[in-house]
C-alpha cells in the first residue's frame, strides 16, 4: 500500500476564477443539508498555498485538520455569495495539544485537529454542527463525509464544490480513528483538499470525526480508504477553546 495522503490542495487561483465542477471522489448522493456546516480554509506555508474543508462549530469558529493551518494572517475562511467569492479574515487558531506534524514519519498518535476564530461571525447560512458522544463505530456501519476537495483525482478544476459520499467504517476498529471505506467499492471517500472534512453519523447528522487523510488502490491517491479523527474525546478541549474565544 502506498503512502497515506494528507490531503490539502494547492488550487486557490481557481477558487476565484469560475466555480468548478466538484470535490469528494467516487460515487456522490444528493446534500441532504450538510452543507450549512462546512466551509473551506484556506492558508499559506511559504510559498506554497492551499485549502481544506472545515466544519463550523460555532458563529465564529471552524474545527479542521491541524495539518490545514498556520499563522492566522496567512489564512483565511472562503465560501461564495452568489457566486462571488468571499474570504474571511482569521483572528487566530488554536492546535489541539495531542497533534504531532510528525506523527506519520515517527509512527506515533496524534490528534489532527485545530480551531480556527473567524474575525467576524460568519453569515446567517453557515450553522454550527452538532457533535456525536460517540468515540468508536460499529464494523460497516455508514457515514456522511462533506467536503469541498477533488472530485476526480490530481484535476484542480474539480475542486471547490460541496459533495457528499457514503462511506463504512472498516477496520481497525479504534477509539482514536475512524478508519472508512466506500460501502460498494466504487471509490467514493476523501481526496485532496478534504481535510479537516466532517465526517458526519448517517441517521443523526451529528459530527463524529474529521477528516485527516486518505489513500488509495494502485497509483490512485484516493478512493480505497478514509481516517478521521474522533472528536468526542476532543469536546473538552473544544469547548474550553471556544469559551476562552468569547
Amino acid at each position: 500500500m502506498s503512502a497515506p495522503r494528507i490531503l490539502v490542495a494547492a488550487t486557490l487561483a481557481l477558487l476565484l476564477a469560475a466555480r468548478p465542477a466538484g470535490a469528494v471522489v467516487g460515487p456522490t448522493i444528493s446534500d441532504p443539508g450538510l452543507g450549512a456546516h462546512v466551509i473551506m480554509v484556506l492558508m499559506r506555508k511559504g510559498a506554497a498555498a492551499g485549502f481544506c474543508s472545515g466544519v463550523v462549530v460555532a458563529r465564529n469558529a471552524v474545527l479542521t485538520a491541524a495539518h490545514c493551518v498556520t499563522r492566522p494572517a496567512r489564512m483565511r475562511l472562503f465560501y461564495r455569495d452568489a457566486g462571488h467569492p468571499v474570504m474571511l479574515d482569521v483572528a487566530r487558531i488554536a492546535v489541539n495539544p495531542g497533534y504531532h506534524a510528525d506523527a506519520q514519519i515517527k509512527r506515533i498518535r496524534t490528534v489532527d485537529l485545530a480551531l480556527v476564530e473567524s474575525a467576524v461571525p460568519l453569515p446567517a447560512r453557515f450553522q454550527p454542527a452538532q457533535f456525536s458522544a460517540r468515540d468508536e463505530a460499529r464494523l460497516h456501519e455508514t457515514f456522511l463525509i462533506a467536503g469541498y476537495g477533488m472530485g476526480r483525482e490530481h484535476d484542480p478544476a474539480s475542486t471547490g464544490v460541496l459533495r457528499v459520499a457514503r462511506i463504512e467504517t472498516r477496520a481497525p476498529l479504534s477509539h482514536i480513528l475512524l478508519w472508512a471505506q466506500d460501502p460498494g467499492h466504487d471509490g467514493a471517500g476523501a481526496c485532496e483538499g478534504d481535510s479537516g472534512a466532517p465526517i458526519f453519523a448517517a441517521a443523526t447528522h451529528r459530527v463524529l470525526a474529521i477528516t485527516a487523510w486518505a489513500d488509495g488502490h494502485g497509483r490512485h491517491v484516493c478512493g480505497a480508504f478514509t481516517q478521521g479523527t474522533f472528536t468526542a474525546p476532543q469536546r473538552g478541549w473544544i469547548k474550553r477553546v471556544l469559551q476562552s474565544w468569547r
